[in-house]
């Protein structure tokens, strides 16, 4: 297993929330290695644990709520979103975790995961469009999310020496 899924998750109707899947559009448009899939999963994050299979890693682009400051951009291991309550994802972590563990009661196997999500300025209100604050910084979330996207597809493609699985 050395794939890794980039998921978008949020709801495109609620402003902020769809941080996550804007990205994965944005993302899915560019040229990536071969070991890289970039996918939208809109909410349904517990309907998507059967799309985990053979993948090592996966990488989830979602709103993040750690109270820094709209636009804020975080990088949270899973053992961070299990251990620190404090940080939360959108409405949707939990769903998420639950899907990992079904994947690996479903497989035998479940992969890593690691979130990259941005602090939201809005996500109550109707609109298809992010809040100011949160487009003024999507250039720059975009460009850690390609960073990240870059350094694990490295890592599970095994050129990345000083990284193990």
């Amino acid at each position: 297993m050395d794939k890794v899924l980039v998921m978008g998750i949020g709801n495109l109707l609620l402003t902020d929330d769809g941080v996550g899947v804007h990205a994965a559009q944005t993302l899915a448009g560019e040229s990536w290695p071969e070991n890289v899939t970039i996918m939208e999963a809109g909410t349904f994050t517990q309907d998507v644990f059967y799309l985990f299979k053979g993948f090592a890693h996966v990488l989830i682009l979602d709103i993040v709520h750690g109270h820094a400051g709209p636009g804020t951009v975080y990088r949270l291991s899973e053992s961070q979103l299990v251990d620190n309550e404090k940080q939360r994802l959108s409405i949707h972590d939990i769903d998420l975790l639950d899907s990992l563990r079904m994947a690996e009661m479903l497989h035998g196997s479940r992969p890593r995961l690691t979130v990259m999500g941005m602090e939201p300025a809005d996500y109550t209100s109707w609109s298809m469009e992010l809040s100011p604050a949160v487009r003024e910084r999507f250039p720059a979330y975009l460009d850690e999310v390609r960073k990240e996207i870059l350094r694990l597809s490295r890592q599970y493609a095994g050129n990345d020496p000083g990284t193990t699985c």
